[in-house]
């Protein structure tokens, strides 16, 4: 699946989220505080207003003004001195008719008190109130003036600009607003810092840029021929790929060992070694219920630190099978085979010549024999000068009789040894591999005939290899040249590769001509120094 890439970096979006959440949480904080802060100034306030109204309605000048009705001069002395003390608006005293008494301009004393909102002190409560005035909206405290006897005289007011409590209320506030920059301003850096160092710890991987190097890495782990097992520091299991199951499976060990102590399920691996001494193990053979594996083991160092290990291995019979393939061994070995079994085979008949005492019969035998040999012989060593080429061709035509099968050799020109050893190894292969094929496509079939052809002149060889079978259906002949390609089952097609990688090491050309029915022919130029 592949992702998407996305619009943003992990440290921006991080950067975001992380100043959006401090945003929004000293926001709600804001309003929540203002509004507590606003509440707490406002009765504060008006507790101060208040305090001052009982104070000056307990101050025995006041009570003795109104009782007795003198002092004027001296109850406005005392209130305009306790409104600069206590910074108010103003303190006004009047009387159980609302006139007042005290007044900050000399000119209002003697009017009625107003802002209608007196009425309730004047019946003996305390109240506070918001109203305009002559001195312009105020928060008002109002308590009433007692006489000794407890009877109320008149009564006291407090006032409080509104524009003072505001601006009282939004100096609390300052407070809050340099707080709120400042935790902005701390959640951006801590953001930044958060981001990068998150970054770093992801080796500078965006998300996206980490998910899709894993499912790359998991689909090369599962991809690959070799079993992979890895450890960690304790030595449990934490991976394991999927050949590496195949193996175990082979072996009885069904059970997926993720999770497990590797010395409890696979003891033999002795990877504990590994962990405890950090040093590699390589090339090692392990048996695993009958089936022979090669290992390699590594320690996993991180920051310069061990934090597990890793074993890789393969099927020994495998590896066996596929260093033959390639190297050509199987082609030699089957070439002597077939020879030593077509001797074998004739020194049976000789020996029963002799015991049935035919003696001229048997001389008659070996003579053929003799015969054909020198003529197979004596023509493939005058056309072919390399020894074990030569050796080897006349090893398929014993293989070809063998199978039932007629194998003709023809050649124009004289082949000398190549100049490099090599050379003869990737020819054997490719007259080999065709061979066999050609072999292989005559199965079943009763007139079996393949032909090999050489043509040397001039540095250059041709090679051509032909049979008459059933030849190739047209739709598979771009395909017969990959590897594994095959129609004969599982577990083939490498002999054309192999072929044509030779072909190719050798800087020629290959063609295939065929027709179904008629056969199929493959020509090889060469190159030939």
């Amino acid at each position: 699946m592949r992702k998407k890439r996305p619009r943003f970096r992990l440290q921006t979006t991080m950067t975001f989220l992380v100043c959006g959440v401090v945003a929004l949480a000293l926001f709600v904080t804001d309003l929540l505080i203002s509004h507590e802060i606003g509440e707490t100034t406002l009765n504060n306030q008006t507790d101060k207003a208040m305090n001052i109204a009982r104070m000056v309605a307990h101050s025995p000048l006041t009570i003795n003004n109104l009782e007795q009705k003198q002092n004027e001069r001296e109850i406005q002395k005392y209130t305009s001195e306790m409104t600069k003390i206590t910074a108010v608006e103003f303190i006004v005293v009047m009387d159980m008719n609302g006139i007042r008494k005290t007044h900050p301009s000399p000119d209002k004393i003697g009017q009625h008190f107003v802002g209608g909102d007196e009425g309730p002190v004047l019946r003996g409560q305390e109240k506070t109130s918001i109203a305009k005035g002559t001195l312009g909206y105020s928060l008002r405290a109002f308590t009433p003036v007692f006489s000794d006897s407890g009877k109320q005289i008149g009564a006291v007011a407090v006032g409080i600009s509104l524009n003072k409590v505001k601006h009282d209320v939004k100096n609390s506030k300052h407070v809050i607003y340099l707080a709120v920059i400042f935790g902005v301003l701390i959640g951006v850096i801590g953001a930044i810092f958060l981001a990068r160092k998150i970054k770093n710890s992801m080796f500078g991987l965006e998300p996206f840029e980490i998910g899709k190097l894993l499912e790359e890495r998991s689909a090369m782990l599962q991809s690959t021929k070799e079993g992979i097992l890895a450890v960690d520091q304790d030595a449990r299991i934490t991976l394991i790929n999927n050949e590496a199951l195949r193996l175990f499976e082979e072996a009885g060990m069904k059970e997926n060992p993720v999770g497990h102590l590797v010395d409890q399920y696979l003891p033999q691996l002795q990877l504990r070694n590994v962990l405890e001494t950090g040093k590699p193990s390589l090339n090692i053979e392990v048996d695993l219920s009958g089936i022979t594996l090669f290992a390699n083991q590594l320690p996993i160092i991180v920051g310069n630190q061990m934090v597990g290990a890793i074993t890789t291995f393969r099927n020994k019979t495998e590896i066996n099978k596929l260093a033959e393939e390639l190297t050509g061994v199987t082609l030699y070995a089957e070439a002597l085979r077939a020879q030593s079994h077509e001797f074998m085979n004739k020194l049976h008949v000789v020996l029963g010549l002799v015991h049935l005492q035919q003696y001229e019969k048997l001389s008659e035998y070996i003579d053929q024999i003799s015969d054909q040999l020198q003529n197979e012989v004596g023509y493939i060593v005058s056309k072919i000068k390399d020894p074990a080429l030569a050796g080897f061709i006349l090893g398929k035509m014993s293989y070809a009789r063998e199978m039932g099968a007629e194998l003709s050799f023809s050649g124009e020109g004289t082949l000398p040894e190549p100049a490099l050893p090599e050379t003869t190894h990737e020819i054997i292969t490719i007259i080999g591999n065709l061979t066999d094929n050609a072999l292989e496509a005559l199965s079943g079939q009763e007139n079996k005939k393949v032909f090999i052809h050489f043509d040397y002149y001039d540095h250059e060889l041709l090679i051509e290899i032909a049979d008459n079978g059933p030849g190739i259906e047209a739709d598979i002949v771009k395909q017969v040249f990959s590897k594994g390609f095959s129609t004969k089952g599982n577990d083939r097609g490498i002999g054309l590769f192999l072929v044509k990688r030779s072909v190719d090491k050798l800087h020629g050309q290959i063609e295939l001509s065929t027709e179904v029915g008629k056969g199929t022919r493959f020509t090889v130029t060469l190159p030939y120094n």
